[in-house]
């Protein structure tokens, strides 16, 4: 079997992974001012995506001119559908190069095979199946087997606990694992401890007369993060495409943990769109809105409005990828405010409310994987994927490696 590596190596973005030349798994993007995509030439058969984030499918609509068959979880197929409309309508309306087509995006829709995890299934010769990542709703490990040889690709995973979606299945055996290793040397602290720093940090803000504005993904993040909110009795403004989403997850409550608190807690939100944004009062305010790194979205309106505020608060409460707006304002303290430099005078705090394993849970992956007799480890998704692929190789005996992208291996 021949893996090809053509995205998501040593980095974070733009996950792709190209098995035997002709079967994609994942096609995304990798955010920043100028997009980057997987390197190379695939022509697939058929792409499998693990989950609706767009480091992950958002590029799948790229491929439609070559017809291949897509396979998603039903929620992952509808996330990827509104992630590639919103794509396709944010660069028409700035002017950027069209990433494309109204008609590759109906083509994609099309030729998309929703199936359920736990359900094997067969695809141009190989035996398939989507296991739960626990990562967001519908995100799933992916396993493909053909002629005797077996790989299982984690996409996002999750073995801890979260509000939102149940814990990651246990992964099948197979004689190759490729795993991301966006948190390897970086243990998360508990759950509940980093809620409670949260809301302790967001009542003294709001004890002082300031506003606090929550970045959040759209996906996954906002919901969780109104959950967290609605259980410690704090109301809130909601903005952006989380709103959406979650009227979207809803379609599917057999992937959420808990579809009645997830609702309750949008019940007790206040939705903000558009011309109704200047009427939100900006004083003693809580605020969650897109996008979650800070490029683009509405949150760039409420930082505009309040960034020499030095009593208001910004909680980020996702990773910052290197080269987005939210890593500069971690880094310097400044933002690039739709072509305007904003030096931000409100306090910038990061929470931990991951979706990923941590470093804990990444080596525990890995040990019951190869405990099963998985011979080789690929780590891929994070800046320490060689690092992961070392302590591989010296504390559990098998064979870790951390490709580069355009990279080809065989097993």
């Amino acid at each position: 079997m021949k893996l090809g590596f053509k995205g998501g190596c040593k980095e974070v973005g733009r996950s792709a992974l190209l098995v035997n030349d002709e079967i994609l798994v994942d096609y995304g993007i990798k955010p920043g001012e100028t997009p980057l995509y997987p390197v190379g030439e695939v022509h697939p058969k058929a792409v499998f995506v693990s989950h609706g984030h767009l480091d992950h499918c958002g590029a799948v609509a790229n491929l439609m001119d070559m017809k291949p068959d897509v396979f998603m979880t039903p929620p992952t197929a509808d996330l990827a559908h509104v992630l590639a409309r919103d794509t396709l309508a944010i660069a028409e309306r700035e002017g950027r190069s069209v990433p494309y087509t109204s008609w590759e995006l109906q083509q994609m829709t099309m030729n998309t095979n929703k199936v359920d995890t736990g359900i094997e299934f067969h695809a141009h010769g190989y035996t398939a199946q989507f296991y739960n990542a626990g990562h967001i709703p519908g995100s799933a490990a992916v396993y493909l087997e053909k002629d005797g040889k077996s790989i299982v690709y984690t996409g996002d995973i999750n073995t801890l606990d979260t509000r939102l979606v149940p814990v990651a299945d246990e992964l099948p055996k197979a004689d190759a694992l490729i795993t991301e290793s966006t948190y390897f040397n970086e243990d998360h602290p508990s759950r509940k401890e980093t809620e409670r720093e949260f809301i302790d940090s967001l009542k003294d803000t709001l004890d002082m007369g300031g506003n606090v504005l929550i970045p959040a993904f759209a996906i996954g993040r906002t919901q969780e993060i109104l959950m967290v909110l609605s259980d410690h009795g704090i109301p809130c403004y909601v903005d952006g495409m989380g709103v959406g989403i979650y009227k979207l997850l809803m379609n599917h409550p057999d992937y959420l943990k808990n579809p009645a608190h997830l609702k309750h807690a949008f019940d007790n939100a206040t939705f903000v769109k558009g011309r109704k944004r200047s009427k939100v009062p900006l004083h003693g305010s809580v605020i969650v809105t897109t996008a979650g790194m800070l490029n683009g979205g509405p949150v760039l309106y409420y930082i505009n409005q309040l960034y020499k505020d030095a009593k208001s608060k910004i909680m980020l409460t996702g990773y910052q990828v290197e080269g987005t707006n939210g890593r500069m304002m971690l880094d310097t303290g400044i933002i690039d405010n739709d072509g305007i430099i904003q030096q931000v005078r409100m306090k910038v705090e990061k929470y931990d409310f991951s979706s990923h394993c941590g470093d804990r849970e990444l080596k525990q992956l890995v040990k019951k994987f190869c405990d099963k007799g998985g011979e080789k480890v690929f780590t891929m998704h994070g800046e320490n994927a060689e690092d992961f692929a070392t302590w591989v190789n010296e504390e559990i005996g098998a064979e870790g490696y951390a490709p580069a992208n355009g990279e080809d291996v065989m097993i």
